[in-house]
């Protein structure tokens, strides 16, 4: 397997909208344009991307900085706010290489905690978190009343 992580670039955008799109399916393309420039231009973000050899995107990490993490002891802390990789390209570890460079990058910010979250019912994610030495810290169910 040859694949880098880097940075994201501007000339990225089409290939991160992609993924984005994937990941959040009920998004929109100008919900996450505006967004998306908004991260490029946020010195408390950091994008970074999992390209192939042939210089194609296969995934993406978005970090950002939080007050508050749950069961946190710090603050601010790190936050993996969206995490994805393309289906052929899972379970080889890339997911871990995106999250070392964001765990890297918390850390040349002087935080001392990363964290982040997932849907109850995402099995797959709920192992990956555990797989990469992050541990539970609590779950929420969250509830609305339509009026």
């Amino acid at each position: 397997m040859d694949v880098t992580i880097r940075h994201a670039a501007p000339e990225d955008k089409s290939e991160w909208l992609r993924m984005r799109l994937a990941l959040w399916p009920h998004g929109t393309e100008v919900d996450f344009s505006y967004d998306m420039d908004r991260l490029l231009a946020s010195p408390d973000d950091a994008i970074f991307f999992a390209s192939r050899a042939d210089g194609s995107l296969c995934g993406f990490l978005e970090a950002g900085t939080r007050d508050y993490g749950e069961g946190c002891e710090t603050s601010p802390v790190g936050y993996i706010e969206g995490w994805y990789v393309d289906e052929d390209m899972r379970r080889q570890g890339i997911g871990g290489m995106l999250f070392r460079a964001a765990e890297d990058w918390a850390r040349t910010k002087g935080y001392r905690e990363m964290a982040s979250d997932t849907w109850l019912e995402n099995e797959g994610s709920i192992a990956a978190h555990l797989k990469l030495g992050y541990e539970e810290a609590e779950r929420l169910v969250h509830f609305v009343k339509r009026l």
